[in-house]
């Protein structure tokens, strides 16, 4: 009679975990379509993914080659890269209203910065999330890949590290970038709570961190920049004004 238990156990453990690697595998392409075709409705420019590997088993997910493009009018194909971004999340929370995700590293991205006195490629994508974020966050109409509009997150921690900024500055002759290193950028405890936040929201969030940190250590460098130091202030000064508009409205919203 024990052996029969044994076997019977085991027997759903195996049928367990092969539903959920089949499950697994089937969330992949759901997360990855869904990046794809949300992406640019949310930010107003091309979003890819090379790939996601999602594993239920183990609670944890490895993006590789996200690419975010730029606006019309950039001469730079892309604002953001990364290679690989790691997961981990709360497997039970995927079915349910909120997403709880309990880490997310991004190692090595690059940044680029493009932009004059009258504006820059990141704040202008910042300007896009906040629009869409007062539409209600939820632009695809898209069932199978469009996030529903009561569904929210939560992100514990987020961590950017070795990140490197290429800086395009129009109008003043620059014939290459300055490429300049970032400090690590750290989030915590977003959508923390039963509320949680929309992936416009947390879009928002994190790419308001990103281009802050960005100018900011611009600002810094420019005085390395010779001759172009003083144009640097000019348009940190103006895209600083044109993030903390975006920013205001999108929370005041």
């Amino acid at each position: 009679m024990k052996k029969v238990v044994s076997t019977v156990s085991l027997v759903v453990l195996a049928v367990v975990i092969i539903t959920l690697i089949v499950l697994g595998v089937y969330l992949n392409r759901i997360v990855k379509t869904a990046v794809e075709t949300y992406g640019p409705r949310l930010t107003g420019t091309t979003v890819s993914l090379d790939s996601v590997n999602l594993s239920l088993l183990t609670g944890s997910a490895k993006v590789k080659g996200l690419a975010v493009g730029n606006p019309e009018g950039y001469k730079t194909p892309r604002a953001i890269s990364a290679g690989v971004i790691a997961v981990g999340l709360n497997p039970l929370s995927v079915v349910s209203k909120k997403v709880v995700i309990r880490s997310i590293r991004v190692e090595s991205p690059t940044i680029t910065f493009e932009g004059g006195l009258a504006g820059n490629n990141l704040g202008q994508i910042l300007d896009d999330v906040s629009s869409s974020g007062q539409n209600g966050g939820t632009l695809s109409t898209n069932a199978a890949t469009a996030p529903k509009s009561e569904e929210k997150y939560e992100v514990d921690d987020l961590i950017v590290t070795n990140a490197k900024v290429q800086v395009y500055i129009n109008g003043i002759g620059m014939t290459k970038p300055e490429v300049i290193p970032l400090p690590p950028i750290h989030l915590t405890d977003l959508g923390k709570g039963d509320e949680g936040i929309t992936a416009a929201e947390l879009t928002s969030r994190v790419l308001s961190a990103i281009s802050s940190t960005t100018l900011e250590t611009v600002v810094q460098t420019a005085a390395d920049f010779d001759k172009n130091a003083a144009t640097l202030k000019q348009v940190r000064q103006h895209a600083v004004q044109q993030l903390g508009n975006s920013l205001s409205n999108f929370l005041n919203k």
